[in-house]
């Protein structure tokens, strides 16, 4: 049986972080939606070298969730999680209920404009509203110090960064690198959909984006590296393209169709079989 403690109420959780800080100790949270793998545990080990305290949260955010997507099938499994969490020295698991996130009356949205409305925006309509909701009160449940978040969902992090700096929440937002397997796939909970002939196409996205890093290097343009990017996930077998396109690193911007002046990202999203996936690499 795992050791780590489980909290499911705001008050609980506050408690906990409250007696920390009285003894001086710096306090880090690790958001996530739970069926946990390798690259989440890898945010918890960061956090562990920011903090002496960690809190990982676990809840499946229905408000992030669009009207088909897939909410009712996202892997749930909180016991495994909790032992994964304690493996590596996490030290509270935050699991509230969706009640206690979403009480009746609830009507507040954190909406982000500029950052959160191309890519995953465009093709997710809602989406980072649920997410900058959910993460705002997360945050102002819990208090930390400082709280990590992974690069594979780059946007998010952007999203995040600016919400958090324009309503000046006392919080350092660290991204982590992307946690990846053998072959380059990012690991993600939703890889968990993937028959095996799936994840063969599913390696191939990220072989892609290192494809397009090198060609922008060279000095290939924009919009030539974009139409590549999107000929090569179609030819690796991906059913439909949400997008594959470079955009300035810090605000998501399109940086122009010629050659790549500025600090960027390249950035997919492609579909295959029920399986929507994700990922970035950096120019």
């Amino acid at each position: 049986m795992p050791q780590i403690a489980i909290v499911r109420t705001v008050a609980d959780l506050r408690a906990k972080v409250r007696a920390w800080k009285a003894s001086g100790e710096r306090v880090a949270l690790v958001p996530t939606m739970g069926a946990l793998h390798d690259g989440h545990l890898s945010l918890v080990t960061l956090a562990k070298t920011k903090a002496e305290r960690v809190v990982a949260s676990v809840f499946v955010n229905p408000t992030q969730f669009g009207p088909n997507e897939d909410f009712d099938a996202y892997p749930r499994g909180e016991a495994r999680d909790a032992e994964l969490l304690d493996s590596v020295g996490c030290d509270l698991l935050y699991a509230p209920s969706v009640a206690e996130m979403y009480p009746p009356g609830f009507s507040t949205t954190v909406s982000v404009t500029g950052v959160s409305e191309p890519l995953d925006g465009a093709a997710r309509p809602g989406h980072f509203a649920g997410v900058a909701t959910v993460v705002t009160k997360l945050l102002m449940q819990c208090g930390p110090d400082v709280a990590v978040f992974g690069e594979k969902d780059y946007q998010q992090l952007q999203v995040i960064k600016r919400f958090v700096r324009d309503l000046d929440i006392p919080v350092e937002i660290l991204g982590a690198p992307t946690s990846r397997l053998e072959d380059g796939l990012a690991r993600s909970s939703r890889n968990a959909y993937l028959s095996e002939a799936e994840r063969e196409v599913a390696g191939r996205m990220n072989l892609a984006l290192a494809d397009a890093v090198r060609r922008l290097k060279a000095g290939e343009s924009v919009e030539r590296v974009e139409a590549t990017g999107r000929a090569a996930l179609e030819r690796a077998g991906f059913q439909r393209i949400d997008y594959f396109e470079v955009r300035n690193a810090d605000d998501l911007s399109h940086p122009g169709p010629g050659p790549l002046e500025v600090s960027a990202r390249v950035l997919a999203a492609a579909v295959i079989g029920k399986t929507r996936l994700i990922d970035n690499m950096a120019v």
